[in-house]
Order: C-alpha cells, then structure tokens, then sequence
C-alpha cells in the first residue's frame, strides 16, 4: 500500500504472472517477468475482475511489462495502463498503418510523411499549405505534429493527477522522451539515435553537456555527394527572432547554440503556427514546444529544415489553444484525474475529446468542446451509442459546466509504483520513478 499527496491509499498495480500475483516492485516480481520473458507468456493486469493480456519485452538489460496494442481502452479507467478509446483522438487515424507495434519484439515501426535526409542543393521545406508545415491529411505516415503527439502520449505527459503538482520538471520531460523514444524505428534506423532533447543547463558543467551535445551531432555533419542525415530535435522555445543573417530559434537550456531558419521557413510559420504563437504571446504561463529536423551546415551551425510548435501549460499539458488552456486549468485547479487528447495528424477542425476523466467511478467520460460553428451539434454524433455519459461545453454561448462527479477517493495513479507501471516497468522497478527527480 502506499500513501498519495492527497494522504489517500490504494494497492499497487497487480499482475497475474504463471498463476501467481505480484504487486509492482514486490519481492520476486522481476524474476516474475524476466521468467515469464523467456517462457513467452502472458502476464495479465488486474485491474479488472477477468485481467487484461500484457506481454514482457526487452529493455536494455531488463524488461518491461507493456500493454497489447490498442487495449487501453479495455483497463479500468484508473489504471496506468488505461487509454482513452483512439477513436476519440488523432490516435484512431494513425494506429496500425503510421504505427505498427510488434509484441513479439516490443519493437514499434514508425512510419514518417517528412524526410530525415537531405540532398546536396535540395530544399526539404514542403510547398506552403493551409494546415502549417507539419500536418497531414492521410493516416499512413505520421506528420511531424504527429510524431511529437505520439511521443508525448508514450512519455504519458498527458496524464495528470494531483500528485504530479510541482514534480514535472523539464528534466522530468525530457527524461520520458527519451524513455517513449526508446524501441522505436523510422525509416529503418533507432528513433533515439536520431532525438535530441537539450538537458536542463547548468553552468557548472557547461563544457561536457556542449561536448556530448556535440558528440551526439556528429551524424548530422553534411559529407559531399552524399545525402546528409537529419537530426530530430525537441526543445522549449524562448524565442524566434531576426539574427544578423536571416533568422533564429533560440531554444531553452541551449543558451549557447541557436538554430538557424531561412526568412521562407520564417515566414511560413508566422502564417501556419498564428494561432500557437498568439496564445503563447499571450500567456507567460504557456510553454512552447517545437519539435525539427535540423541539420549541420558546413561551419557547423544547426539549421532547421522543418518544425512544428505545440503550446502546452505550466503542467506541459498540450493545448490547442486558449479554450482547451481553460479547461485544463479548471482540471488541475480542482484535483481532478484526466488524460488530454491529442489531434495527431488530424486538422485543427477536426473534433476530438479534448480530455478523459480517470477518477469518475467505473467509468471515463470523454470531455469535448464545441466550436462557434458545431455549436448546435448533438455530442451524439461523435460519441456513439455513449449516451449521456460525456461532458459538452458550448464555448460561444455558455459558462463552463460543472464536471461529472470524481469518486470520494482517488487511486494513486501519481504514485511512482502505479503510475507507469504496466507499460513501462523496468527490472521490477517502474522508470517513472524519475518523476520524483527534480
């Protein structure tokens, strides 16, 4: 058992492994899973009466306990292994043709809409477009808004529970990149290989984190007459500004090294990111998230080739802009238990959950907001056969209304133990421990 912020207690997450139950982290669990590895058998989680398949997959030198695809919508709406149904996010349009998870390897194939390659003398930058530089209308390649929604959702930053208050940090973040990058392919090569994510700076070791930023950058230095590799970078921006030639993205912890953007990428993201870049100028509470290819000019300056930006909140919670940023305060403000959805490839018309509820007792409504011209539209029409169980705010006509009731007490799904534990288990001892680390 163990004890939340809120002084509220609940059992770990359980796994029936070859007849025998284990609570995450408990004596014998790790050689549990390593056994159950190397039987090819199928743990279950028991957040359910009947359990739920998993299936163990190699991580490094240990293992980990990760969820089948596309069943996250078949777990307890409070477990950690719980995820909304896809077809209430851009996940629907991508799974299985974009994103292919093979559980016999717990390798997952990525395949991409842009390039992580450049010619000698070729541009890489897409014709103007109404969407912005990263969205796709098709499922079967992951646009670059694409990719960095479906790391975010793999890093689960978009849960939230009230015992995440004040402990996600931009370590925190970057960290899980890292780990949701990891057993990743695209376009054949190791996703991680080609993902950089600054580390926090920090004067005192200025010099080694320039020297293994340097180091990982190497693959990145163009070589004649022969495509240069593309490096992947996701970073918080402090600023886009005119530099003495062209123009540049400064990005936070890099205060060293800026990265270079032609005026045509320039001015095409004012026209395609207005909406981000306005809510971002507006509120100093909003991160702004950029994810690019970038690579080495012949001097060794980064140049960007193509990017995206993503607002997010204070919490690193995505938003697609000021109505959802409202929502998500109005969330975290009264304790509330959720996991944000996210567009994916999907235009930003397109209607989606903005959220799901994970504390309502047994069950997870799905929270959506109307636009001005969907105002009249029954939820019916994107909810199904769901009834009245979802929450529907008019943002053009009416106040916010209240949320459905959370049970008397919550799970403790922020808890180190519980919170990854399903999918991202690692030796017994779940990797989103970090999320205590400062």
């Amino acid at each position: 058992m163990e004890t939340s912020a809120q002084g509220i207690t609940a059992p770990a997450a359980v796994y029936e492994i070859a007849g025998r139950r284990f609570e995450v982290g408990a004596r014998g669990f790790a050689d549990a899973v390593a056994d159950a590895h190397a039987a090819h058998q199928r743990p279950r989680c028991m957040c359910l009466v009947e359990g739920v398949e998993m299936y163990v997959a190699r991580l490094g030198e240990g293992f980990i306990v990760k969820r089948m695809p596309d069943t996250g919508s078949h777990h307890a709406p409070d477990c950690p292994s719980y995820e909304p149904p896809a077809e209430f996010s851009g996940l629907g349009q991508v799974l299985g043709s974009a994103i292919t998870e093979d559980p016999a390897t717990g390798e997952t194939t990525l395949r991409l809409d842009f390039p992580l390659t450049k010619m000698p003398g070729r541009s890489t930058v897409p014709p103007t477009g109404d969407e912005g530089d990263s969205v796709s209308s098709t499922g079967t390649r992951l646009s670059l808004r694409g990719l960095l929604h479906y790391l975010w959702d793999q890093a689960e930053l978009t849960r939230w529970h009230p015992g995440f208050a004040g402990k996600r940090t931009w370590a925190t973040v970057r960290r899980h990149l890292l780990q949701a990058a990891e057993h990743k392919l695209a376009r054949g090569d190791a996703l991680r290989a080609r993902l950089y994510v600054p580390e926090p700076f920090s004067i005192d070791e200025r010099d080694a984190i320039k020297a293994r930023r340097l180091a990982q950058w190497q693959t990145a230095v163009p070589s004649p007459a022969s495509a240069q590799q593309l490096m992947l970078l996701i970073g918080e921006v402090k600023e886009i500004v005119p530099a003495r030639y062209g123009f540049k993205a400064i990005v936070k912890h890099m205060p060293d090294q800026a990265f270079a953007i032609d005026e045509r990428l320039y001015r095409r993201l004012g026209r395609s990111f207005e909406n981000e870049l306005a809510l971002w100028g507006a509120s100093d509470d909003v991160h702004m998230v950029m994810i690019a290819t970038f690579g080495l000019s012949s001097a060794g300056v980064p140049a960007v080739h193509e990017l995206c930006l993503m607002p997010a909140t204070r919490q690193w919670l995505p938003v697609a802009d000021g109505f959802e940023k409202q929502l998500l305060e109005r969330l975290v403000c009264e304790s509330r238990a959720f996991v944000k959805g996210l567009h994916y490839n999907l235009g930003r018309g397109e209607r989606i959950a903005s959220a799901a509820l994970t504390d309502c007792e047994g069950w997870a409504p799905m929270l959506f907001i109307l636009p001005a011209g969907l105002d009249e539209t029954s939820p019916g029409d994107s909810t199904g056969d769901r009834g009245n169980l979802d929450w529907t705010w008019r943002r053009s006509g009416e106040a916010m209304p209240p949320f459905p009731p959370a049970r008397t007490q919550l799970p403790k799904t922020a808890s180190a133990q519980a919170l990854r534990a399903s999918r991202s288990t690692h030796a017994g001892v779940p990797l989103d421990a970090l999320l205590t680390s400062k």
